[in-house]
């Protein structure tokens, strides 16, 4: 396995690992084990910032894949990888926010921000398994190619 493989298989671990933790945390709320879940979602914040230094340091670095998937089906893959793209983008401005919310103890903000971002962390991971599984599982290009040109070929 090279690194255009190994890569996006880390971060994809990384981002799965991330919204896991954060359907533990969010259940330790509910039974207000509120210390657990404090530590719990600090976890997943972590395992989300891995995700993102990974997947940024592979973009920038070596490039991204390309879609190498059917043509017809191009413009719904490409539409798809918007609407996760802007939704992953969301969920770490919001996922940033809940946490400062929950660390300055607002809670009652904290609360209503967290509901909404971890349904939008939930989305944005299964999207993202569903965009590593498009890339390198069912159409795997031969190599990574620059950011722009890996998406509008």
């Amino acid at each position: 396995m090279d690194l255009n493989t190994l890569l996006p298989t880390i971060s994809t671990f990384f981002i799965v690992l991330s919204a896991t933790l954060v359907a533990f945390g969010w259940r330790l709320a509910v039974k207000r084990k509120l210390d657990q879940h404090q530590k719990v979602m600090l976890y997943a914040a972590v395992a989300a910032v891995l995700f993102f230094i990974i997947y940024a340091s592979r973009t920038f670095i070596i490039g991204s894949t390309p879609y190498n998937g059917p043509d017809g089906l191009k413009p719904f893959y490409l539409v798809f990888l918007l609407f996760h793209i802007v939704l992953a983008t969301v969920a770490a401005v919001f996922g940033i926010s809940t946490i400062v919310l929950g660390y300055k103890k607002k809670f009652a903000k904290h609360r209503k921000f967290g509901r909404f971002t971890s349904i939008i962390w939930f989305i944005t991971a299964i999207t993202g398994v569903a965009v590593y599984s498009i890339l390198y599982l069912l159409y795997p290009a031969a190599d990574a190619k620059p950011l722009f040109e890996a998406i509008f070929g």
